[in-house]
């Protein structure tokens, strides 16, 4: 079945009507972005060629946002099929996916793409990736290999041996040249993701070239590009592997996906919404805002009571955060994503029959749908939590990354019409034979060079003063985590001796990262505040000195700071938390107390050194990366704009009648007029917005 198909056995018209149940946010969220579109494009007709490239950039940026969603939950908690339900195709990613080859899946329903660009996009991993599970039995084998755990490492490199041995039947001898390779498509249909995305479990007749999952244990990620009407915006669908993964082959994916997203969904099984194994899933989530996560929890269809069991389930989520420092007050949604594809695809009549029951039961007693007939389509939509969970994301969309995102659009727009404006009013006072000194262009752009060079010079010695802090406070965090686990190590010994093994947690060390990291975020926040404010002064100044008279509503506002990416690196998996044979073993090998004092220290500096890594380095790394692209961004938006004003002051004055025209000019300035006022009214509006979202986030 092609992707884009009608679904069987659903009207496409009811199908249509049920998916836009949920989503008023985002339908208003596409009005005023397309009404911000048209005011951009208002604004490119009264430009210049040079100019109207800018203004072009603003609608390309406005036309390529799409905010993405990340999905999380264990494996077989049901993400794929709601992801499958979310966009209208069941059955699009299979569901029934091998635990240690789940591949990241991300759909970009609706985004724009360039003709002939690709509509599938699959790539593997590299040589070096497949070594690093080959021979070390990747996270889990380092794991084992540090703590001396040689059963559960012996186990594990079998199962990889196994795992191999599959891929070369399969691939032969284009395995080793397939590794690092991405294979594009110009189409998408169900046996294009399964080769690629679905494994199973048993292979016959390797020699097949459609075979299915025929690629899927080398394959990182998958990127599928479709449309889907009735969702009025673009959005980014991510499906991670299930946080339960035996490997932890894709943690570090898993990772990185909810970096990039400002929404998660947490996928949890109503049968056991919360278990032992949700401990990784609540660390990954716990550095993430309230705002920024839903629960969703699936399989009520499962479940023999729904009305009386859901209360229960949710106050033992709430619990359960609360003592495991989970998010706080968080959005719960229950429902079931196989009745969200029945609605979809075959109906009530095709539903497992202890199922349809169940629908029947809690529907008869659901407020607003007592006396409705259960087996509707639109009764069976709403009965599986799909609107709910729709018009949670919409709100949040609409409410956080939407305001933000237009904000800074309609900020780098007003700056361009303040140049116009001042572009306007000068050629209006020299029509009327006003005489008017302005700075020659060399001397306008060496005057700039100078801005930029200590804009930036300003810029990266306060990121120096911040990161420097950072890091000095990352390592403090992480000695004194060392510390304290010692003396708690050499107390439980003198307590309790070497019989009884002893258990730390690494909570504490995650707290105080924690900490450290929310202070890079404010002192980070007020930085990109103060440096991007003062180049804006600094710029405005360049502007008086470059014109010898004042003109009126000439202003440069400056872009917002830099948003800082949750830690959810801290949430990475740290030996101590197994608690299995991995730590008894290592455990067994020690031998005196100040061995079990210093191997401890070792272990777990060498087992948290990655995560110290990732804040300290690498994150701060695209952290202050960003903040110096947006400044670079503003000042080159800034310098075309004064450049054109200049080069504009010292047109003929036979080229200035033929470009303004005395009859139009009054015109001209009165739409830019308009289309200022328009402008910053939206902006106010998108400040107050943002700061009342901010003020929340920081009382969350």
């Amino acid at each position: 079945m092609n992707v884009n198909s009608e679904i069987p056995g659903a009207p496409r018209a009811e199908i249509a009507d049920l998916m836009q149940s949920g989503l008023g946010r985002l339908v208003a969220l596409r009005h005023e972005m397309a009404e911000l579109r048209e005011t951009l494009g208002d604004l490119g007709m009264l430009c210049d060629p040079a100019t109207e490239r800018q203004v072009a950039r603003l609608i390309a940026e406005l036309d390529a946002h799409a905010p993405s969603i990340t999905m999380v939950g264990q494996i077989k908690s049901g993400k794929t099929s709601l992801v499958n339900a979310m966009v209208g195709r069941p059955g699009l990613l299979p569901a029934d996916v091998n635990p240690w080859t789940s591949v990241v899946t991300s759909l970009h329903v609706n985004e724009r793409q360039a003709e002939g660009a690709p509509v599938a996009s699959f790539q593997f991993f590299n040589g070096d990736e497949w070594d690093h599970l080959v021979s070390y039995g990747g996270r889990i084998g380092e794991l084992s290999a540090r703590a001396g755990a040689n059963e559960e490492l012996q186990k594990i490199h079998d199962q990889i041996a196994e795992m191999r041995e599959k891929t070369r039947a399969r691939l032969g001898r284009r395995f080793e040249l397939l590794l690092g390779q991405r294979h594009d498509y110009g189409h998408l249909d169900d046996d294009l993701v399964q080769r690629y995305v679905c494994l199973g479990d048993d292979f016959d007749g390797y020699g097949q070239t459609d075979q299915q999952g025929r690629f899927a244990d080398i394959t990182k990620s998958a990127d599928l590009y479709l449309k889907v009407p009735s969702l009025p915006v673009p959005l980014c669908l991510r499906d991670t592997p299930g946080v339960n993964d035996t490997f932890l082959m894709r943690e570090q994916i898993t990772i990185k996906s909810l970096r990039d997203s400002r929404l998660c969904v947490v996928v949890l099984s109503a049968s056991q919404a919360l278990s032992s194994v949700d401990m990784g899933l609540i660390r990954l989530i716990s550095t993430l805002k309230s705002k920024g996560i839903v629960i969703f929890v699936n399989r009520i269809d499962e479940l023999s009571d729904p009305a009386s069991q859901l209360p229960d389930i949710r106050n033992s989520i709430l619990t359960t955060f609360e003592r495991l420092n989970g998010p706080k007050d968080p959005a719960i949604v229950f429902g079931s994503a196989y009745w969200a594809n029945m609605a979809l695809g075959g109906g009530f009549g095709a539903m497992a029959r202890d199922s349809a029951e169940t629908l029947r039961a809690f529907a008869a007693v659901t407020p607003g749908l007592q006396g409705a007939d259960p087996t509707r389509r639109d009764v069976i939509w709403q009965m599986s939590g799909m609107p709910a969970l729709l018009e949670c994301l919409s709100e949040r969309i609409a409410e956080d990354t939407g305001t933000r995102f237009l904000a800074h659009i309609r900020k780098r727009a007003r700056n361009i019409v303040s140049g116009l404006r001042a572009t306007t009013s000068v050629a209006s006072m020299r029509l009327d034979g006003n005489a008017i000194d302005v700075m020659a262009p060399g001397p306008l752009a060496a005057l700039l060079d100078q801005v930029e060079a200590e804009a930036h010079q300003h810029l990266n010695a306060e990121l120096d003063r911040v990161f420097a802090a950072f890091a000095a406070r990352v390592e403090q965090s992480h000695a004194r985590f060392l510390d304290r686990a010692l003396e708690s190590l050499l107390q439980h010994l003198e307590q309790k001796g070497e019989d009884q093994v002893w258990k730390y947690s690494p909570d504490g060390l995650r707290m105080l990262l924690r900490t450290s990291h929310q202070v890079l975020r404010k002192n980070l926040g007020s930085t990109c505040v103060a440096v991007y404010g003062a180049t804006a002064n600094r710029l405005a100044q360049a502007y008086r000195q470059a014109v010898a008279v004042e003109v009126d509503g000439f202003t440069v506002t400056p872009p917002g700071p830099v948003e800082v990416p949750a830690p959810v690196s801290l949430g990475a998996t740290i030996v101590l938390d197994l608690q299995t044979s991995l730590w008894q073993s290592w455990w067994r090998k020690r031998r005196g107390y100040r061995a079990y004092a210093s191997g401890f220290h070792d272990l777990i500096a060498a087992e948290t050194a990655p995560i110290i890594a990732e804040l300290k380095d690498r994150q701060a790394a695209e952290i202050r990366q960003a903040a110096i692209a947006r400044l670079a961004d503003f000042l080159a938006e800034q310098r075309a704009i004064l450049m054109d004003f200049v080069d504009k002051a010292h047109l003929s004055m036979h080229d200035l009648r033929s470009l303004f025209g005395i009859s139009s000019q009054a015109e001209r300035a009165g739409l830019l007029d308009l289309l200022y006022d328009e402008l910053s009214w939206a902006e106010d509006a998108d400040i107050e917005a943002e700061e009342l979202t901010t003020r929340e986030g920081t009382a969350a």
